[in-house]
């Protein structure tokens, strides 16, 4: 087992509600210049005949907005962990270019990993799925989605339609969450560096991993309570009743309002975090009946150059 981090974090990384409360430095505006340089790219991917997901960062240059992306990933890693771009003008482009500009972006800021068994490197986020099969995943419904983290670096969430009522997306700092587990409940802290069976999706069994790792100086964070259970559930190794303890004490720090930070993303908004950092949410909504006017995000999950490296008992996971 790696060391276990007993003294309080700091820095831009912790953080609550009151931190952003008269600061929206964490949005940034898409610039006139930004989008034709954009539209510039998008041009020269079509005078090429190449698509989505066919081209490499080479086939989608962004000269100045590359400088700027640079400093969002440096921001995302060693910052406070997440951003906004806003601006895009959705209502400009067909969904093939929506696409490529999406995944252009993602190349010009790191790797897109596969989300899926069949390999997509963008997903979609709907209310598509069958709430009474449990095999449905809960992105597909309209349902709450719990504070969990994704299996990649860092993920981005682009709004291309809204809800007709709710959808709130919410963002919690991981190392103030920490900094309260280790101010109210010490005894438990140990137990999150344990290995604990985690369904990672596209393994045959369960592997192990602890929940926090502190290597060369950096927190390591993976959670999503339902494959922990159903991980264990399928190793036929249940939670014991202090691991549950430990689980329901975490969940009830993640939950409180104070921490959190919410946001309602509109059309071409596009949300990145850092899912060592930040934790995201958000809440149930109400949607049309029509499905072409449902909520709809589109999902990147990005494998980031300036990651922080991971140690042995937390296994690296960025996608399929």
């Amino acid at each position: 087992m790696n060391k276990i981090l007993r003294s309080k974090l700091s820095g831009a990384s912790v953080w609550n509600a009151k931190t952003f409360k008269s600061d929206n430095n964490w949005i940034y505006s898409l610039s006139s210049e930004d989008l034709a340089e954009i539209d510039i790219a998008l041009k020269v991917l079509r005078s090429n005949n190449l698509i989505f997901p066919n081209f490499s960062k080479t086939d989608f240059q962004l000269p100045n907005l590359h400088k700027k992306l640079k400093v969002f990933s440096n921001e995302l890693e060693h910052g406070r962990g997440f951003i906004v771009l806003s601006g895009f003008p959705i209502n400009s482009y067909n969904e093939d270019d929506i696409n490529a500009f999406y995944y252009g972006l993602g190349l010009n800021m790191g790797q897109p990993v596969p989300q899926n068994f069949n390999g997509d490197l963008i997903g979609t986020v709907m209310n598509i799925g069958d709430k009474e099969n449990k095999n449905t995943r809960v992105y597909e419904t309209n349902l709450y989605l719990p504070y969990h983290t994704d299996p990649s670096d860092v993920v981005g969430l682009f709004c291309i339609r809204m809800a007709k009522t709710g959808g709130l997306s919410s963002l919690v700092s991981v190392p103030s969450v920490y900094n309260i587990l280790l101010q109210e409940f010490p005894e438990y802290v140990g137990l999150f560096y344990k290995q604990w069976y985690y369904a990672h999706l596209g393994e045959e069994l369960p592997s192990p991993t602890s929940l926090f790792a502190w290597h060369e100086g950096k927190l390591n964070f993976r959670y999503l309570r339902q494959y922990i259970e159903l991980g264990h559930d399928l190793r036929k190794s249940p939670l014991s009743p202090v691991e549950i303890e430990a689980l329901d004490i975490l969940d009830s720090i993640i939950a409180r309002p104070e921490l959190r930070v919410d946001m309602m993303l509109k059309p071409g908004d596009i949300q990145f975090a850092n899912n060592h950092l930040v934790l995201h949410s958000r809440n149930g909504f109400e949607d049309s009946i029509k499905e072409e006017e449902r909520r709809k995000l589109l999902r990147l999950w990005l494998k980031m150059d300036n990651a922080r490296k991971q140690p042995p008992e937390f296994p690296g996971r960025n996608g399929f």
